[in-house]
C-alpha cells in the first residue's frame, strides 16, 4: 500500500511541478514581449520617429527662415525702378505658446482682437509645431516696441524679409505688385509655404520664378526665453538664401513719366514702342494707381478702395481693354486691296460728305472734304465711303466662290500682323482681342451665303472688331518696317527664360507699304492727324474714332516717325476723347515730339498745356473758363 501511495506522491509532485513550470514559462514570455515592446519602442522612438527629438531641440533651436532679397527691376538707361526695403514678420510656433497679454500685443501691433484670434487659428490649423506668420509687415516703429517686449511670449518670435518699394508712384499696371501665397498653390508648390510672398500681376508675376530667388535656412540657439543666443555650430548648417535675378526693362521711364502727366484725368491707353525691336518705351494705362498702395498693413483697405473706384484703377486698358480699331484699321484694308489688285494707288471713289454717299443701296456718312479721292487722298482724308467700296470689291473678288470664302483669305492676312492673339509674353493678362470668325457670322445670319453687306461695318474698323492698345502698336510696327515686327516685349530677353524676341514677317509686297505709308504721311502733314506735326520729322499717322453707345466716342490715333527709318511708333486710346484729332493727335505728337527731340517747341505748348489739364473724368469748367485753343487745333477738331 506504501509503494503506490508513494507512486501517486511522485505523480502528484510531477503535475504540480509541471504546472509551476507552465507558468515560469508563461511569465517568462510575457517578460519577455514587455522587454521587445519597450526596445521595439524605444528603437522606434530614437531611430525612426524624430518627433521627440524635434520637440527637445526646439527647446533650444530654431530654423528660421532666410528670405532672399527679389530681383530689382531697372529701365532700359539703367535708373533703378523698383528695390527692396526691409520689412518684419511676427511668427508663432503654437505648440509653444503659453497665456499672454492678448490686449498689449493687439495694441503693440494696432490689430483687433478678432484678427489675432483668426490668424493664430490658422497658424494652428498649418501646424502645430512649425513656426509660421501670425503677422506680417511690421514696420520698423512697432518692431523695436515688440522686440523688447517678446520674452513675454514664448512661442513668438520675429523674422526679417524684404519688401518691394517702387521708386515711382505710377506704371502699378507694368510692375504688378506682391501678395500673400495662397492655400492652395501652398499644397501644389512645396517652395512656398504660408506667408510667403508671390507676384499678383505684372512682371512680379510673370517673372516671378527668377524674381523670387531661393529661399535659405538658419539655425539659431534661444534660451528658455525663446530669445537667440547665437548661431548653431557657427553656421556650419546653414543654408544661405540666393538673391533673385535683376530685369532690365525697355521702358524709358522719363517717357513713361510724362505720358502718365498727359493722361491724367483721362481713361484710355498708350503704347509706345521701338519698331525695329519691339521694345516697349512706354506702357500707360489711365487712371492708374501708386504701386506702393499694395504695399504695408493698408494693403487689404488700399485694394477693396481701387476694387471700388468706378474708372477701374485695376483695369489694364493697354492689353486687356478690348476696343474697335475705328479709321486705323483703314490703313490694313488698303495694303489688302492693293494685295488682291482690286484697288490701285489711282483708284477713285466719290463721297458727298455730310450729305451721304449711296453704295450698293446703303448710305455712308462721312465728314465734308473733296471728292473724289484716290488711295493717298482716302487715307490722308479718311474717307468712310472709299473704304466700304474698296471692302466690297475684296469680298466680292470672283476669284473666291463667296464671300466667305473672301473673308477667310482677308481674316488669314489680317490675323498675320499679330491681331486676334496674344504677342507680348511678359503680360500675363493680355488678351487677344477679336477677329471675328466665319462660324461667328453664320450663326449670326443663320447662312453661309453671306451678302458683303452684312459686314460692311468692318471695313471702317467697328462691329464685331475688337484690338487691344498693344495691337493697334504693333499694326503699326508692321506698317513702319514696311512688312514685318519683332515679338513685343518689355524686358530685355534673358538666357534660359521663355522671353526671347522673334521675327514676324506679313506676306506682301514692300511696294504696297510704301504706298500706304505715303498715305499716312499726307494725313500727318495736311490730312486728319497734322495736329501730331514735329518741326523738321516726317510723321506718319491715322486717326481713328470709334463709336460708343455709352456716351462720347473714343478717340484714336497711331503713327510712327520719322519716315525713314522709323524710331518711335505709337498708339492712343482715350475713352469718350472725341474724334481722333482732339486729344488722341496731340497727345501723340507730344510724346513722339518729346522722344525724339528731348523737349516740346515753343509753338506746341498751349496745346501741351491743354491736354495737361484738360479733364475727360469730371466733367469739364464752362467753356468760358477753358483754355483758347490755337488755330490749328480748331481746324484739326473740324476735320
Amino acid at each position: 500500500d506504501v509503494a503506490p501511495s508513494r507512486g501517486l506522491g511522485d505523480v502528484y509532485k510531477r503535475q504540480v511541478m509541471n504546472k509551476y513550470t507552465h507558468r515560469k514559462t508563461v511569465i517568462s514570455a510575457i517578460i519577455i514581449c514587455v522587454c521587445c515592446i519597450y526596445i521595439i519602442r524605444l528603437f522606434y522612438m530614437q531611430v525612426i520617429d524624430d518627433s521627440f527629438q524635434i520637440k527637445a531641440m526646439m527647446n533650444s533651436q530654431r530654423i528660421a527662415t532666410q528670405y532672399p532679397a527679389r530681383g530689382l527691376i531697372f529701365d532700359r538707361n539703367g535708373k533703378l525702378l523698383v528695390e527692396n526695403q526691409p520689412a518684419y514678420d511676427l511668427m508663432v510656433i503654437p505648440r509653444q505658446v503659453k497665456d499672454f497679454d492678448t490686449t498689449e500685443l493687439i495694441t503693440i501691433l494696432g490689430i483687433d482682437k478678432d484678427m489675432l484670434i483668426k490668424n493664430m487659428v490658422k497658424c494652428r490649423k498649418y501646424s502645430p509645431f512649425k513656426a509660421s506668420v501670425l503677422i506680417s509687415q511690421i514696420t520698423a516703429n512697432k518692431y523695436a516696441v515688440l522686440q523688447e517686449k517678446l520674452h513675454k511670449y514664448p512661442g513668438f518670435f520675429m523674422q526679417t524679409r524684404t519688401l518691394r518699394k517702387y521708386n515711382v508712384s505710377h506704371s502699378a499696371d507694368v510692375f504688378g505688385y506682391i501678395g500673400e501665397v495662397s492655400q492652395t498653390l501652398v499644397e501644389q508648390d512645396s517652395t512656398y509655404a504660408p506667408g510667403d510672398y508671390i507676384g499678383v500681376n505684372g512682371l512680379e508675376k510673370s517673372y516671378e520664378n527668377l524674381l523670387r530667388g531661393t529661399k535659405g535656412e538658419q539655425i539659431l540657439l534661444v534660451d528658455n526665453y525663446n530669445r537667440v543666443k547665437g548661431s548653431y555650430q557657427n553656421g556650419l548648417y546653414d543654408k544661405p538664401a540666393i538673391v533673385g535675378q535683376n530685369l532690365t526693362t525697355t521702358l524709358d521711364i522719363d517717357l513713361q513719366e510724362y505720358a502718365y502727366q498727359l493722361m491724367r484725368n483721362k481713361r484710355g491707353g498708350i503704347i509706345a514702342m521701338e519698331p525695329s525691336t519691339g521694345e516697349i518705351l512706354l506702357k500707360v494705362s489711365s487712371p492708374g494707381y501708386d504701386p506702393q498702395l499694395m504695399i504695408g498693413l493698408e494693403r487689404g483697405k488700399n485694394y477693396k478702395k481701387l476694387n471700388q473706384d468706378p474708372n477701374k484703377p485695376l483695369f489694364d486698358r493697354t492689353v486687356s481693354g478690348a476696343y474697335p480699331p475705328g479709321s486705323t484699321f483703314k490703313t490694313l484694308q488698303a495694303l489688302y486691296g492693293l494685295k488682291e489688285e482690286v484697288i490701285t494707288p489711282e483708284t477713285c471713289f466719290e463721297c458727298y460728305g455730310k450729305a451721304k454717299t449711296a453704295i450698293g443701296g446703303i448710305r455712308m456718312g462721312c465728314h465734308n472734304h473733296n471728292s473724289p479721292l484716290n488711295l493717298y487722298q482716302a487715307i490722308q482724308q479718311s474717307c468712310n465711303p472709299y473704304f466700304v467700296n474698296v471692302w466690297r470689291r475684296i469680298l466680292e473678288n470672283r476669284k473666291y466662290d463667296s464671300v466667305r470664302d473672301a473673308y477667310i483669305e482677308w481674316r488669314d492676312f489680317i490675323c498675320s500682323f499679330g491681331l486676334g492673339a496674344k504677342i507680348c509674353p511678359d503680360f500675363s493678362n493680355e488678351i487677344s482681342g477679336s477677329i471675328p470668325t466665319p462660324p461667328l457670322f453664320d450663326r449670326k445670319f443663320r447662312t453661309q451665303d453671306w451678302r458683303w453687306s452684312y459686314i460692311m461695318s468692318l471695313s471702317i474698323g467697328q462691329g464685331e472688331l475688337e484690338l487691344t492698345p498693344l495691337q493697334i502698336a504693333n499694326m503699326a510696327c508692321v506698317l513702319a518696317n514696311r512688312g514685318y515686327y519683332m515679338t513685343p516685349h518689355i524686358v530685355r530677353p534673358i538666357e534660359g527664360a521663355n522671353n526671347q524676341v522673334e521675327k514676324h514677317t506679313v506676306d506682301c509686297d514692300r511696294k504696297y507699304f510704301d504706298i500706304v505709308v505715303e498715305g499716312m504721311a499726307m494725313a500727318a502733314s495736311s490730312g486728319t492727324a497734322r495736329g501730331a506735326s514735329i518741326d523738321s520729322v516726317v510723321i506718319c499717322g491715322k486717326t481713328g474714332t470709334a463709336q460708343n453707345p455709352h456716351g462720347e466716342d473714343h478717340s484714336i490715333f497711331m503713327a510712327f516717325a520719322p519716315k525713314d527709318n522709323p524710331k518711335i511708333v505709337i498708339a492712343i486710346y482715350i475713352e469718350n476723347g472725341g474724334f481722333g484729332a482732339q486729344y488722341a493727335v496731340p497727345i501723340g505728337g507730344l510724346i513722339m515730339e518729346k522722344y525724339l527731340k528731348g523737349k516740346i517747341a515753343p509753338r506746341k505748348k498751349a496745346i501741351e498745356e491743354r491736354m495737361l489739364n484738360s479733364n475727360l473724368i469730371i466733367p469739364e469748367t464752362p467753356k468760358k473758363e477753358q483754355h483758347l485753343k490755337t488755330a490749328e487745333e480748331k481746324q484739326n477738331e473740324e476735320d
